[in-house]
């Protein structure tokens, strides 16, 4: 049986100022008619039920969640009543699919990704988790490098050693500079770290166990109070207590038997507005423009206004995204700071624009 998990927390500060508290990026429309989250759970339905998806998400986020997949069972959306980053997270949801079965092979998804060809996509998911079913291994989705790319890890694998048609990772690097990422083309074994992992629920909770064990100590026993009055309580008495760090930190870097497989299914991980322009279709200047736009003498810019008439001149390499209560110019190559604009906000005490 196969379960997918889709991480769908976090508050998509990049995103300011369409994305907000209530209303991540993850919730918005900002890669095509439906949001980021409806998306993922339509490009994977052809290869799990909805039955066995399951989101997790924050108190804040919740109600937009239900509203928005009314088809997911109400008991498979999860709620956090605190972010604590996704190795928490993800020990949480394995405890509820372990409760049903604990040999069933778990995807665990973000929910802000974007993939071009959802069919390779699929492909690549069913022999990861038929390489997790065979091998008991926790495997993660790494990327073929399409450049030297500084915004994303990388993953070291060992070409020398495959298991079930996945490589066995040697090493997990963090996000490297121009020069380092050169290197790591050229040896010709290192794949971009996606955040998609595969593996069976018992294997990743053992994992859990061994590495972070006062997590397990906390989460683990939720597993015998899934769909009782009781499970909402027992949360948020764990995240009381549990400490936030990531899979990748907690877990991944640490195992003995990781292995990953290469997709090529034009994968976009949506970091930022540059990585909306990066995805959008342009016009003759390079320019991407969504709504009332005109553009005078202006390249590679990108500009989303869905209320009222902006007009640019002789403007190159910006970005302008318009609200009802805000309006952000940043160059393209800056997108990444937008989230300094939601920090200086946030000491400001300005809630209504957060």
């Amino acid at each position: 049986m196969m379960y997918a998990v889709i991480m769908a927390g976090g508050r998509g500060t990049r995103f300011w100022p369409r994305s907000r508290g209530a209303m991540p990026k993850q919730l918005l429309d900002i890669t095509g008619d439906s949001t980021m989250l409806q998306q993922t759970v339509e490009r994977i339905v052809p290869l799990v039920p909805m039955g066995n998806i399951l989101i997790v998400t924050g108190a804040e986020q919740a109600a937009l969640v239900r509203k928005q997949l009314p088809d997911v069972p109400a008991d498979n959306i999860i709620v956090e009543p605190v972010g604590r980053n996704t190795a928490p997270c993800i020990c949480l949801a394995a405890t509820k699919i372990y409760q049903q079965d604990p040999d069933a092979v778990m995807l665990v998804l973000p929910a802000d990704h974007h993939i071009g060809n959802p069919s390779g996509f699929r492909t690549c998911l069913k022999a990861a988790a038929d390489a997790a079913s065979e091998t008991g291994a926790l495997v993660t989705v790494g990327i073929a490098p399409a450049q030297p790319e500084t915004g994303y890890g990388y993953i070291q694998y060992d070409r020398s050693h495959s298991l079930s048609g996945a490589y066995r990772v040697q090493r997990f690097y963090e996000k490297p500079d121009r020069e380092r990422a050169l290197q790591y083309l050229a040896q010709g074994n290192f794949l971009w770290n996606s955040g998609m992992f595969i593996w069976k629920a018992s294997v990743i909770l053992d994992a859990v166990k061994k590495h972070l064990p006062a997590m397990h100590d906390l989460l683990f026993p939720l597993k015998d109070i899934w769909g009782t009055p009781s499970i909402n309580e027992a949360i948020a008495e764990a995240y009381g207590k549990v400490q936030p760090i990531s899979i990748d930190y907690g877990v991944m870097e640490k195992a003995d038997e990781v292995y990953t497989l290469a997709g090529d299914f034009d994968w976009n991980d949506i970091g930022s507005w540059s990585a909306i322009y990066d995805i959008s279709a342009k016009d003759g200047s390079g320019n991407a423009l969504r709504g009332d736009v005109i553009a005078v003498e202006s390249e590679n810019c990108m500009v989303y206004s869905p209320n009222k008439l902006i007009a640019i001149v002789g403007l190159k390499d910006i970005v302008v995204v318009e609200t009802d209560d805000a309006l952000l110019v940043v160059p393209r190559d800056r997108a990444q700071d937008v989230r300094r604009i939601v920090e200086e906000l946030e000491l400001q005490g300005r809630k209504e624009l957060l």
